[in-house]
């Protein structure tokens, strides 16, 4: 689907159930983009969203976080909805500051949380 804006979707650990919670809740909104995913948000979307057409990359720590920053970069991605974690540690902590920052740079509408989120996703 050339032309089709397109949207990246990631949660932490500890939100992959409010994220596919999210995208049963609001699949005919996601159904107008192309989806890229890390790759356990992406197979809990799926999951939730059978009808969804989502593209798995890596998980975040492989370098998912990574490969969705270069899509960022090269005009690829034209929105991030990543549900974070504040309560807990991540290793790959540096990652995820590295996609946040590539997202204001080039200045995508990104919700870290799910009420910016559904703001982000209300067509309406």
């Amino acid at each position: 689907m050339i032309g089709q804006r397109c949207i990246a979707l990631i949660a932490h650990d500890e939100k992959k159930d409010d994220m596919a919670a999210f995208a049963r809740e609001h699949q005919k909104a996601l159904s107008q983009f192309r989806i890229v995913a890390t790759g356990t948000t992406g197979g809990r979307v799926q999951d939730a969203c059978p009808d969804l057409n989502v593209l798995r990359l890596k998980s975040g720590p492989l370098g998912g976080d990574q490969q969705i920053g270069a899509m960022i970069a090269t005009g690829e991605v034209d929105m991030l909805i990543f549900f974070v974690d504040p309560l807990t540690s991540m290793p790959h902590d540096v990652d995820v500051k590295a996609l946040t920052r590539l997202a204001t740079v080039y200045d995508i509408p990104m919700a870290l949380n799910r009420a910016t989120a559904e703001k982000l996703t209300d067509f309406n």
